[in-house]
């Protein structure tokens, strides 16, 4: 360790890191815009200038390394003027739209306003005439409320390796644009949003179908089903103040049936569904010499990636719909029958963590007979968004259970939240298929936790299995290029588009950090270790519909409304 002087205190720090990283270590408040945990600095933004004794001018925090005796002051009138300026500067070319805005009292830049005392418009220039692109079904790309922070170009590119957008210009004619100028719609933006979660202002956003929701439940003529994401549960209460790793199921259930739901559903019932034919599938895959490794299929911005930049290996893909589209499915089928309604007199909402679903349930492989799955897509944030706009009192309701025949779960179902779970929820069956016997352990420590990618071998039926585990399309690709070159032998990949999976998707609330992407996690395995049902097959509901309509995992019946198909993609470049 070395020492430090920072506001005339001293203190320690870590030889070669960045003076940010020891500031925030400090609990010193020092705001960012391009900033983003884990990359290496770009020092773009320069509103975490600081002053540094002996050098002249004030220097980004984020991209100065600390050296021994440095002498920092964190807040002088020299270092505050200048973060206003730098604010007072972008403001003068961003709308003045805030009351119509849909990041009002969540916007970055619109705090850093009130924090810094920006109280008059000093700056006035030419504000760039930029359109707003509104093809894409999952994202809205608004280029006038852009402040060219980098962040959504860099994880992108750096974290996603997708590279569907860039700085494109240069000087005041700079701003984030995709390959020829298209929309989203046509460019290689597999929907994953995690540029959303990164972007400080409303420059980038999810497409919202709040409005098509309400008017379907004021609808007379609809029976308006909703179901929920295993991750939903366990992070919707930090919308409400809650700390991360709080269970809201059964508020958010309550929540639901008083905005007019006419059925509550979970998503973690198809999650055990989706384990009953991809476990069944692995196994037939590897008794009769099918396509290996097999690799999971409930990311649709990991599918679409697959589709994009590795056609070849589209045979390799699960035919399995992913849980909201195996449960729209039922729910138009099975259900329909139950309760004698059409299935066009449904109206079928989930509330998921991830904006790729809203281009899943608009894809044609995914409907029956015309009819989709899927009607409308919410993200964890417009959930909550309609439950203030309801007038509800989250926090204050009483806890309620979801409906049958689709509210029982297993607590493999809910591990599907996590990178990882759905590798350990699959290996459980999959076990108890080729043996006929339950594993020792249900735990995989092994692709348990953060890492990007986790790899094990696993004994099933005297054969040795090996396994992969990768979240961030980032770590995909590396897993893909391991396993085309032959660095990697493995029988079993799971591949969740977001880091950490489903609990940090695109949909969810913003502002998290690792620690809380932990939080959630460590929930998740609460759940799993306190509850009694720890695999698919063993849940009633599901032996249920097997036994009263599907017949068998694959069998005919399943096969036709729970499996699809893939194709090739073109893409820009």
């Amino acid at each position: 360790m070395i020492k430090i002087e920072v506001n005339n205190k001293t203190t320690e720090a870590k030889p070669g890191e960045y003076l940010l990283t020891t500031l925030k270590r400090l609990n010193i408040k020092i705001p960012t815009f391009c900033h983003i945990e884990g990359l290496n600095p770009s020092g773009a933004c320069r509103m975490c200038s600081v002053e540094v004794e002996g050098i002249p001018g004030t220097v980004p925090a984020c991209a100065f390394p600390v050296y021994d005796g440095m002498k920092v002051q964190t807040h002088t009138a020299k270092v505050v003027n200048a973060r206003k300026t730098i604010l007072e500067l972008l403001l003068s070319n961003h709308p003045d739209d805030c009351l119509y805005c849909v990041r009002n009292g969540n916007c970055e830049l619109q705090t850093l306003a009130m924090e810094l005392g920006v109280s008059e418009r000093r700056f006035y220039g030419e504000k760039n005439n930029h359109k707003l692109d509104t093809g894409s079904p999952a994202i809205v790309r608004d280029p006038a409320k852009c402040i060219l922070c980098g962040k959504c170009v860099r994880v992108c590119e750096e974290i996603q390796s997708v590279s569907a957008i860039e700085i494109i210009g240069r000087g005041s004619r700079a701003y984030v644009g995709t390959a020829f100028d298209e929309g989203l719609n046509i460019s290689s933006c597999i929907n994953c949003g995690q540029c959303i979660n990164v972007c400080p202002t409303a420059a980038l956003t999810e497409q919202s179908y709040i409005m098509e929701v309400l008017n379907a439940i004021h609808n007379p003529k609809k029976v308006v089903v909703v179901q929920h994401a295993p991750s939903v549960s366990v992070t919707l209460g930090e919308e409400f103040g809650l700390k991360a790793g709080t269970d809201v199921n059964g508020l958010m259930t309550a929540a639901m049936r008083k905005i007019g739901f006419n059925f509550v559903f979970e998503t973690s019932f198809s999650a055990d569904l989706t384990i009953m034919e991809e476990a069944s599938e692995l196994a037939h895959r590897i008794k009769t010499g099918g396509a290996l490794p097999m690799m999971t299929s409930c990311s649709p911005g990991w599918v679409k990636f697959v589709e994009q930049f590795y056609p070849e290996m589209i045979p390799n893909l699960s035919t399995c719909k992913s849980p909201q589209e195996m449960l729209g499915a039922v729910i138009k089928s099975y259900f329909a029958e139950k309760q004698k309604i059409s299935p066009d007199d449904i109206y079928s909402v989930s509330i998921m963590p991830c904006t790729a679903k809203k281009f899943e349930a608009g894809r044609p492989e995914l409907s029956n007979s015309g009819i989709p799955d899927i009607d409308a897509v919410l993200t964890v944030r417009e959930f909550a968004k309609l439950i203030r706009m309801m007038g509800i009192d989250f926090k204050q309701l009483e806890a309620e259970f979801p409906d049958n025949p689709f509210g029982d779960r297993s607590t493999a179902g809910k591990l599907f939240a996590s990178s990882g779970g759905v590798m350990e929820a699959a290996l459980r069956s999959a076990h108890y298929f080729l043996t006929g016997k339950e594993m020792d352990n249900y735990i995989v420590n092994e692709v348990r936790g953060q890492d990007g990618i986790k790899t094990a071998t696993v004994k099933v039926a005297g054969q040795e299995l090996g396994i992969a585990v990768a979240s961030g399309l980032g770590n995909a690709r590396k897993v893909i290029e391991m396993i085309k070159s032959g660095a990697m032998n493995v029988h079993f990949v799971e591949i969740m588009s977001c880091s950490g999976g489903c609990i940090n998707g695109g949909g969810q609330p913003l502002k998290a950090c690792t620690e809380d992407i932990i939080q959630r996690m460590k929930l998740l395995y609460k759940i799993d270790k306190e509850e009694q049902i720890n695999v698919s097959h063993k849940n009633p509901s599901i032996v249920r519909l097997y036994e009263e309509y599907l017949g068998e995992p694959l069998g005919e019946k399943s096969h036709h409304l729970l499996h699809t198909h893939y194709h090739k993609r073109d893409v820009m470049i």
